[in-house]
This record gives C-alpha cells, sequence and structure tokens, in this order.
C-alpha cells in the first residue's frame, strides 16, 4: 500500500511491484500484520515533512509482525523461518513482504497470534520511554493517564500499573471498560467530567497522550503536586518560569532492548497486547478514513 503523492486518504494506493531482495545486515519478512498509529494520518498528509522526510512513492506502514523468509549477506543472528517483530522508520510494512534491518527487529511473542504482535513496536516503545525514561514511575505513585483509550494509552496505563502506581485514566465510554481491563484503578469519563473535579488530590505524574490546546495543557499542571512532572507525547505542555512542576515533551526513538523487554512483559502476561479491530491490508485507505472522523480506539492492525 503506496503513495505516490500526499494527500487526503485517497492517493493510498494497492500497487503490485516485485518483491523486494534483502541486502547486506537485512531481511525478507512475510508480513503477518502491520498497525495503524495516528501519526500516520500526518505522514500521508506531509505535515510530518521536516521531521520525516519521504521518497515518493513510498510503501505505508511502520511497524511490522512476520516470519522471515530469506537473509542478506552478513545475517547471522536471524534465520529463515524466525519469527520477528519490529518498527521500520523506513516504512514498508504495508505490504505482503516487506524488507528490514535485522537491527531492528526482536523475537516476536510466543504467547500471542503472531499477527498481534504487529501492534506492539510503535505505540509500546512510545509508552516504555514515558513511563520509564521520562517519568520515571515507581511504587506507590499517582498517576494520570490522559488519553488512555488510544494504543499508546493502553499500554502506558499497563506499564505504570507494572511499575506499582495507582492509575488515573482519561477515556470516553467507548474505550473505558478496555481500560478498566487493562488495569486503570479510577476511569474519568472527559466528555462529561472535568479533571479539576476527578481528581481529588495531587498526582506525581502526568502522562499527556491527547493534542489539546495551549489551555487545555495548562489546566494539566495545576493537578500535578509539587515536585511532579507532566510528560506529553503529542504538543509541549509548558511549564511557567517558577512552577514547581518539570513538564517534558519528546519523540519516542526505536530501541530493540526495550521492545524484546516488552516482548518478554507480553509472554509473561504482565502486559496484554489489546486489539480493538482488525482489517485487511487493501482497506488501509478506508481505515484512515475512520480515523480521521474519530471513529477508532485502541490499536489496530492489517494483515495482507
Amino acid at each position: 500500500m503506496r503513495i505516490h503523492r500526499y494527500g487526503d486518504p485517497s492517493v493510498i494506493r494497492d500497487d503490485d511491484i516485485p518483491r523486494p531482495v534483502p541486502g547486506a545486515g537485512e531481511v525478507l519478512i512475510r508480513v503477518a500484520a502491520t498497525s495503524f498509529n495516528p501519526s500516520d494520518i500526518g505522514l500521508r498528509r506531509g505535515l510530518l515533512r521536516s521531521l520525516f522526510p519521504l521518497y515518493l512513492p513510498y510503501t505505508l506502514g511502520g511497524e511490522v509482525s512476520g516470519t522471515v523468509t530469506e537473509v542478506g549477506a552478513d545475517v547471522r543472528d536471524v534465520a529463515v523461518g524466525d519469527q520477528v517483530v519490529g518498527r521500520l522508520d523506513g516504512g514498508g510494512a504495508a505490504a505482503d513482504h516487506g524488507v528490514a534491518p535485522v537491527g531492528t527487529l526482536v523475537a516476536a511473542p510466543a504467547s500471542i497470534p503472531l499477527a498481534h504482535a504487529a501492534a506492539l513496536p510503535i505505540a509500546g516503545l512510545t509508552a516504555w520511554q514515558a513511563v520509564f525514561e521520562h517519568a520515571d514511575v515507581a511504587a506507590g505513585q499517582r498517576v494520570l493517564v490522559v488519553g488512555a483509550g488510544g494504543g499508546v494509552g493502553g499500554f502506558a496505563v499497563q506499564l505504570a500499573r507494572h511499575a506499582g502506581a495507582y492509575v488515573i485514566a482519561t477515556a470516553s465510554p467507548r474505550s473505558a471498560g478496555a481500560v478498566r481491563r487493562l488495569g486503570a484503578d479510577q476511569v474519568v469519563d472527559y466528555l462529561t467530567t472535568s479533571l479539576a473535579d476527578a481528581v481529588d488530590e495531587p498526582v506525581d505524574v502526568i502522562l499527556n497522550l491527547v493534542v489539546a490546546d495551549a489551555a487545555q495543557n495548562a489546566a494539566l499542571l495545576p493537578l500535578a503536586r509539587p515536585g511532579g512532572v507532566v510528560v506529553s507525547v503529542t504538543v509541549p505542555v509548558t511549564a511557567p518560569a517558577g512552577a514547581a512542576v518539570t513538564a517534558k515533551h519528546f519523540v519516542a526513538r526505536n530501541d530493540t532492548g526495550q521492545l524484546a523487554a516488552l516482548v518478554r512483559l507480553v509472554d509473561t502476561g504482565a502486559v496484554t497486547v489489546d486489539i480493538s479491530a482488525s482489517y485487511p491490508l487493501t482497506d488501509l485507505a478506508e481505515v484512515h478514513r475512520i480515523a480521521e472522523a474519530g471513529g477508532n480506539r485502541g490499536k489496530i492492525i492489517l494483515t495482507p
């Protein structure tokens, strides 16, 4: 599934192209699934050109799970038949076969369907880095996850609970049940209840996973205790000079060590990969349309 120009979902085309050949340090993967991420919309529309310039035509798909069918030269740690999962910063997973640098891949979880593993790399790594690197969540803390109904939010709730925190999560009624199942101690319906009314005492950590305006972001700061931290993975939340709260913003990076750790948590049952929907890969344009209309929840996978 490729784009030849930037634009609305209609620019996504189902192209028949030659099967790629792995080069040195690369493997060919028979794709079990790729996954949709909200950032794919910005990529398709050209809004992320300054950060992620594309060479068109571009094959979509930034995360993959599948089976290795061919290895290139100098590949020693992965063999034909291995089931793998990884984040592909150069795209290419929205296809029946794709090439990936071997250094971007780890062994897929053994406890879940291989296709489901495609939901793990981008959202899972973003949540991991928010919870453990930037917020340094610890046992006994109170953590507020703003936007827990999305793919990153589901993993953030679980990882914060795994760290021993008490988790308050915002979600719409459509997502509330799933967020509770994933371990949130308290779920706030942001459509009917303000956070100022719902959070009865200051929290240690706020994880902001939604795109909001400056006023909405500023309203988060008083919810954190002095010495607390607000971590945003979308737009920056700015703390005024002299504020007793630290505000951080980051863009998640690829990290196979962390991805392997996430796989281990999945296989021990500590983390669930919650798939909200599965579509044929050829429905990718429709998935984009549904997402732009606000109709998606959680993690969506697409299978060739």
